[in-house]
């Protein structure tokens, strides 16, 4: 996860374990690959480290709002613990970006 969109999204769009309807996986899919956007423009805008922070925090309320309205509270969590976790070795690689997540 050193934000390389394709790779990257492989992360996010393993939902094993999480019985997503084949709706809900689209529309993660989907999701996952506008992020992942989103997170590249943040890292290589000339923005300074504070104009980061609050973008990529913007980013991640967003993108709880959508992943909660999706899946619900508990796939949420479940999602979001299953992500954190195959992230965790690449932490210092995303930078401010971990903010995001």
């Amino acid at each position: 996860f050193g934000l390389q969109t394709a790779t990257d999204q492989q992360y996010l769009n393993n939902t094993d374990g999480l019985d997503l309807t084949t709706d809900q996986r689209d529309k993660l899919t989907k999701n996952n690959s506008s992020f992942v956007d989103q997170l590249m423009d943040i890292t290589k805008s000339g923005k300074s480290d504070d104009d980061k922070k609050a973008a990529f925090l913007g980013l991640k309320n967003n993108r709880t709002k959508f992943l909660t309205s999706l899946l619900g509270n508990d796939l949420f969590k479940k999602y979001s613990g299953q992500i954190l976790k195959s992230i965790s070795p690449f932490k210092s690689k995303l930078g401010l970006a971990a903010l995001a997540f």
